[in-house]
């Protein structure tokens, strides 16, 4: 075998090996992320002129609903500044993991608690801006 064939061949060995390795890897790594707790960072823009009406809407109705379809309610968070402090909620739960989370919201929505809540509450519609997310190793949370 010439040099450069034994360097075509080694090279298609890594390359393959490398290819079957990423597979696996991200094949564990979605299945871990559908498995392990995960969190879910939320933000709403209510209409201008709901978001009190918003807050009590969580305050009274939505975080007790949440738990009943297993949405753990970590933190609610008011901007301090201008513009946001006048038109935005933030808030974290969390979820068993990503395929509950799912379903969790499915049931959340289908609750006809939530949606009596949802039409007498006058808020209207909401921008709902989402994103989920795992601790990183140096997180006091995990």
């Amino acid at each position: 075998m010439t040099r450069n064939g034994f360097a075509i061949g080694l090279a298609t060995i890594v390359f393959v090996t490398g290819f079957f390795a990423g597979n696996v890897f991200q094949s564990w790594s979605v299945a871990r992320a559908q498995s392990q707790r995960v969190y879910e960072l939320r933000t709403y823009t209510p209409a201008e002129g709901k978001l009190q009406d918003l807050h009590k809407r969580f305050r009274d109705h939505t975080m007790r609903i949440f738990k009943k379809h297993g949405m753990e309610n970590v933190i609610y968070l008011a901007p301090q500044d201008a513009p946001l402090k006048d038109s935005t909620l933030i808030y974290l739960i969390s979820h068993a993991n990503r395929d509950q989370a799912k379903k969790n919201w499915a049931e959340f929505g289908a609750d006809p608690e939530w949606q009596k809540v949802a039409a007498e509450s006058g808020i209207g519609r909401i921008k709902v801006d989402s994103v989920y997310a795992d601790p990183t190793d140096y997180s006091p949370m995990k």
